[in-house]
């Protein structure tokens, strides 16, 4: 590695800089021990000086000279950098020049908990710059009662209705009462294995009935939800969250306010203030109301569950083809799209010899597109959703289109109970529309319900959402999804995904997490191993 500089610091700045990057010398290294403001300050200030990283972070932005022994590697190293300095340059810069692309420079880990599942996906709707993490239904069971004894799912003021209590009382306690044997019915169809662990065993047949059971969960339910992201990304999600038609996100969007301005405060202090947030809020709100007054009025409209393909380009072949020639070529782009080339072996160049799902498929995929309209339960959705790099939105989630029941949930004699519950969720969300309204009513209802939603994604994305949510151990739900919009794209461009090769389009695994559960118990093997001192 050649050094960044020769003799750039004295001993005693070296001394003063050592607690903030991983080396001193090398042209490429991380930061440390400051704040995020500090970091993003020192990024951003870096573009605007012929300083190195390290002289502005000496000059401008620390305190004092500090030696190791006082400032500690990692301990207590915040307090000699200057955040004062670097709030200063940011509000000189976001309000002097307007250069918004500085707030992508510094983040924020931001956890929420026991929010409803409905304002979790208002959350994750957010595409770019932010990346959640939910508590999943897969792995947590959701019975279990909160500290004052009651089972977790949101009850705001605004859903003060004689029926909402006791539907959503009724769902959880399904849920609950069937789990149990439930689990052991699963367990006892599959036996455990001479070559599995019983923690193995265990968290697959777990698994298998959680899945099984999370079409009782209702959109109420409460969860847990981290957010890591920039802070131009949170700047704009409280704003959106402010103007949201639910109270609980905009109470959200005040709470993350307060929070963040603790954190990354210059980043978010516009987000709510009169001159920008409430002005962008106010739009989206008006936007909103207008948009609604002029859609068609509401009425059942009978929806075949699964996938529709209602756009492609007939032309998106040429164009992967012309895309994946251009860097090699000085021809425009238009005049490639029209050249005589062997598109089998472009494509072939392109796509073959992947060895696994993670050697990405190129950008030139990226120039064919589809539009899908999707109709299958609200769980699947909450799935979905979370791949950010396409375009999609859904309607309001009601009771209209029907609900799921697992066909595992008839076979093992269930499906009366979870009718049952499932039925009088419907019946007060009904109700609460009439009284309160559909977007408030959508709290009610349980995810086994299905909704519609739209989907339009590139052919890069597409690759990668059907290559791993087809994975024999996914959710039999969304896995079906993702085979269908494979199916759908393959019979308009049957060239084009020739090369999927980690698509998987077989039944899947009746136990769904059982090979994955033994794998990981050969991973932790190989880990302890590994770990152990050698001899």
């Amino acid at each position: 590695m050649q050094p960044a500089s020769d003799g750039e610091f004295s001993a005693s700045q070296r001394t003063a800089l050592k607690p903030y990057f991983t080396n001193l010398d090398g042209p490429v290294f991380c930061l440390l021990n400051m704040p995020e403001v500090v970091k993003g300050a020192l990024f951003s200030r870096y573009s605007r000086t012929e300083k190195s990283l390290r002289r502005v972070l000496l000059d401008e932005f620390l305190d004092r000279v500090v030696p190791p022994s006082a400032v500690g590697e990692g301990v207590g190293a915040e307090s000699a950098v200057a955040s004062d300095r670097a709030e200063e340059f940011y509000e000189r810069i976001l309000v002097g020049y307007g250069d918004d692309s500085v707030a992508e420079l510094a983040g924020a880990h931001l956890a929420l908990e026991r929010v409803s599942t409905l304002a979790a996906k208002s959350l994750e709707d957010s595409r770019i710059g932010l990346s959640p993490l939910e508590k999943s239904t897969r792995y947590v069971r959701f019975d279990r009662p909160g500290a004052d004894g009651k089972a977790l799912y949101y009850r705001g003021p605004e859903l003060n209705h004689p029926g909402y209590e006791p539907a959503m009382g009724e769902l959880f306690a399904t849920y609950s009462g069937l789990l149990e044997p439930l689990t052991e019915t699963i367990r006892g169809q599959h036996p455990r294995r001479t070559d599995e662990s019983e923690r193995a065993w265990k968290s697959a047949t777990r698994a298998k009935a959680l899945d099984l059971l999370r079409g009782l969960l209702p959109a109420a339910t409460q969860t847990n939800l981290g957010l890591f992201g920039n802070g131009r990304a949170f700047e704009y999600l409280i704003t959106k969250m402010s103007a949201h038609e639910l109270p609980e996100c905009r109470r959200l969007a005040v709470d993350m306010h307060r929070e963040l301005s603790l954190v990354i405060p210059t980043f978010v202090r516009r987000s709510l203030d009169a001159g920008h947030g409430r002005l962008a809020a106010a739009r989206m709100v008006r936007v909103r109301e207008e948009l609604a007054g002029l859609a068609p009025a509401p009425t059942p409209v009978p929806a075949e569950v699964g996938v529709r393909l209602v756009e492609f380009d007939p032309e998106a072949e040429a164009k992967v083809v012309a895309a994946a020639l251009f860097p090699h070529s000085d021809l425009p782009l238009l005049d490639l799209a029209w050249r005589d080339v062997n598109s089998d072996r472009v494509l072939e160049a392109l796509l073959g010899g992947r060895e696994n799902r993670r050697q990405r498929p190129p950008r030139a995929l990226e120039h064919a597109t589809y539009t899908f309209e999707i109709v299958a339960n609200f769980a699947a959705y909450r799935d979905l959703q979370r791949h950010r790099m396409l375009t999609q939105d859904r309607q309001l989630l009601g009771t209209e289109l029907g609900y799921d029941v697992p066909d595992l949930i008839r076979t093992h004699g269930m499906e009366v109970k979870f009718r049952s519950a499932i039925e009088g969720a419907a019946r007060a969300q009904r109700s609460l529309a009439s009284s309160a309204g559909r977007e408030l009513a959508q709290y009610a209802v349980p995810l086994a319900f299905r909704l519609r939603w739209y989907v339009r994604a590139n052919l890069r994305e597409i690759y990668h959402l059907c290559e791993l949510r087809t994975a024999p151990q996914g959710h039999v739900d969304y896995r079906s999804l993702a085979q269908r919009i494979f199916r759908c794209v393959e019979e308009v461009h049957p060239r084009l995904t020739v090369h999927a090769d980690f698509v998987d389009m077989g039944p899947g695994d009746e136990l769904e997490r059982r090979a994955s559960e033994m794998r990981l118990d050969q991973k932790r093997a190989a880990v302890g191993r590994s770990s152990e001192p050698r001899a």
